[in-house]
């Protein structure tokens, strides 16, 4: 067993609270602030408005997150009405829920078939891409790229990949996008009917959203031999690190997956040596080191270097 699970109390008891009120709280605010930024916001400052929109909607696709891991109630139907409609319009939380909880096999991380997470490509599939394709996977990864084309390239392969699961007759995943697409028209009704934004300003406020998103997940894990090492650490306790609700804590939060998100930067301070021992040293200080080493340059090929069929 991994040193880390041997001493470490809180893998034995996560958080047995009957309410986590630090995440209940953070999700009504969050919405709180997500209705007053396309209404009263929006009314008075457009630019402002589509800010602080694209904010609350990253919020919340992390408090999501939280959600799909069994908080901030005990029972887990009711943490999942609390998210039953997602602002961030692209994403169905079903499908997030279970594509999320597959990525938790540690063992496939980064796998570029068995990680739904993975942005590496089969090494035998890469070498078949025209030279355009290429140069757009390259591009998606450095930082720039991966916000400025990170959501759309994601969306686009995850929506193909769910077409053909759905035509398959796979029905949880015609269920979860059914479900979703109510959210959806909860939503644009929202926009049209009641907000202060014109929908044009809150389709850019989602994108942008799922773009500050994909900072966090830019370089959650690389390819690397032993499984525990694939997931990093960043020593960031800013602004961004609130927006991701200390996932940068990431190495973390895959081996105490149950706790909740303001227990996480306490808990690595408490075992720094051992996390850090546990995942060889694959530590940033911070978002600002990330930005100066990757916002132009690539962090790692696109055809996985490690992989081999199984």
């Amino acid at each position: 067993m991994d040193a880390t699970h041997r001493f470490d109390p809180v893998h034995k008891l996560p958080d047995v609270r009957a309410v986590e009120w630090p995440t209940l709280s953070l999700i009504l605010g969050a919405s709180a602030v997500w209705i007053l930024a396309t209404t009263l916001i929006s009314a008075i400052s457009l630019p402002l408005g589509i800010v602080v929109t694209t904010l609350a909607i990253a919020l919340l696709s992390s408090l999501s997150h939280e959600v799909l891991h069994g908080h901030p109630f005990r029972n887990q139907k009711w943490n999942e009405a609390l998210v039953f409609i997602q602002p961030n319009l692209f994403v169905p939380y079903g499908r997030f829920r279970d594509t999320h909880l597959a990525h938790h096999h540690d063992e496939d991380l980064t796998d570029p078939y068995d990680d739904p997470e993975s942005n590496y490509f089969d090494p035998a599939v890469w070498a078949r891409q025209p030279r355009f394709v290429r140069w757009i996977y390259r591009f998606n990864n450095t930082l720039l790229g991966r916000m400025l084309i990170g959501t759309a390239l994601g969306q686009i392969s995850f929506m193909c990949a769910d077409w053909r699961l759905i035509r398959g007759g796979d029905r949880s995943v015609a269920t979860a996008w059914a479900l979703h697409l109510v959210g959806v028209v909860l939503v644009v009704w929202w926009v049209i009917a009641v907000s202060a934004m014109p929908f044009w300003a809150y389709l850019l406020a989602a994108y942008c959203g799922m773009a500050l998103i994909k900072i966090r997940t830019f370089l959650e894990h690389r390819a690397h031999e032993k499984c525990r090492a694939r997931t990093v650490i960043i020593e960031d306790r800013g602004i961004l690190a609130f927006l991701f609700l200390n996932n940068n804590f990431h190495v973390v939060h895959h081996a105490h997956p149950k706790v909740a998100w303001y227990r996480l930067p306490a808990l690595y301070e408490a075992r720094k040596e051992a996390f850090q021992a546990r995942n060889e040293s694959y530590v940033y200080r911070s978002y600002r080191d990330v930005f100066a080493r990757y916002f132009l340059r690539t962090k790692d090929p696109v055809p996985h270097p490690l992989w081999w069929p199984k």
